[in-house]
Formats: C-alpha cells, structure tokens, sequence
C-alpha cells in the first residue's frame, strides 16, 4: 500500500476546532513536524480538510522500505 509522508506547514492560529482536531488526529504536533501513513479514503478525506495547512508526498516503493525499517 502507498503510503504519504504528511508535514505541517501552516500554524493552526486562526483555524476552526475541526481543523485543530483533525490536526491531532493524523498526529502532527507542530510546525514541520512530519508523519507517515497509509494511503486511504480516511486519511485522504482528513488531508482534504487540512489541505492548506499540510504538504503531502508520497513516498516511493524504495523509501517505504526504509521507512518501515526506522
């Protein structure tokens, strides 16, 4: 499964409660701090919500592997 690498790149200072929330809920705490997750409908649904306050990558077959390993 493909999976995306998440950063935050926006503060949340000005953002609605569900934004906040949904924020928290991928996990990300601060400005470019980043995660990695799975590629699904919950999450891409979660990413659109954000969209201007996150940059989203997704990761080659190779980095996947080396970032399972980590």
């Amino acid at each position: 499964m493909t999976e995306l690498k998440i950063t935050q790149s926006r503060s949340l200072i000005g953002s609605s409660g569900r934004q906040r929330r949904t924020i928290e809920a991928l996990g990300l705490r601060r400005i470019h701090h980043s995660v990695t997750r799975s590629d699904t409908p919950v999450i891409r649904g979660m990413l659109r919500t954000v969209s201007h306050l996150v940059r989203i990558e997704e990761l080659p077959a190779s980095e996947q592997a080396n970032a399972s390993k980590t």
